[in-house]
């Protein structure tokens, strides 16, 4: 390992590791309870490109030895690997089924996605929560969503949600209480959309 891969590996984690880790779960956890709410993770973090810094903040602050991390080919080869193993201690996986964590690329096919863990009806934790990079979390074709943690319902405009992503998040609603959780990220912004969530366009 050369020492410019070193540094990328060692820094860039948050600034106060306790403080910035406690902030970004609070955060996280809103985003989970207010589905479609577009959360801000204001506490910056230096990952290695090409990794969304609020996916980086996200698995900085839930990924651990136990929560094994599965990366697209597009963020696998580079340094992305070795500093989320750094400062997480999760295992970065290739095996998709075996990710409690799987950050897809930008445009992700998901007719590819039921290959990540669904859980099981005894044990639906065990599913693995998607990470999908999108171009903007506002200003594209409007989604209507309802659910636990929505009062009636809540509008939602993404750009860049990959082609068959309705018909996808219809059903994994399905499968409930087994299913993915999704998380929506872009810059230092992010939205989670829990299995509960029910999706349709306007």
């Amino acid at each position: 390992m050369d020492t410019t891969l070193s540094t990328q590996t060692v820094s860039g984690g948050f600034f106060d590791p306790v403080l910035g880790a406690q902030d970004a779960f609070r955060r996280i956890m809103n985003a989970f309870a207010e589905p479609g709410t577009i959360a801000t993770l204001p506490h910056p973090v230096e990952a290695p490109a090409p990794l969304v810094p609020a996916a980086a903040v996200l698995l900085l602050t839930l990924a651990d030895a136990d929560a094994p991390v599965f990366l697209d080919p597009a963020l696998a080869g580079g340094a992305v690997p070795g500093w989320l193993g750094f400062h997480t201690g999760a295992e970065i996986t290739q095996e998709p089924g075996e990710a409690s964590f799987a950050v897809l690329g930008e445009g992700s096919d998901p007719a590819g996605w039921a290959r990540f863990s669904l859980g099981t009806d005894s044990y639906p934790d065990r599913a693995a929560t998607l990470i999908l990079p999108v171009a903007s979390l506002q200003g594209g074709a409007p989604l209507t969503l309802a659910g636990p943690g929505i009062e009636t319902t809540r509008q939602l405009g993404p750009r860049g949600l990959p082609d068959g992503f309705l018909a996808a998040r219809a059903a994994n609603a399905a499968l409930f209480p087994r299913g993915h959780d999704l998380v929506l990220v872009c810059g230092e912004e992010l939205v989670a959309l829990p299995r509960t969530t029910r999706i349709r366009g306007v």
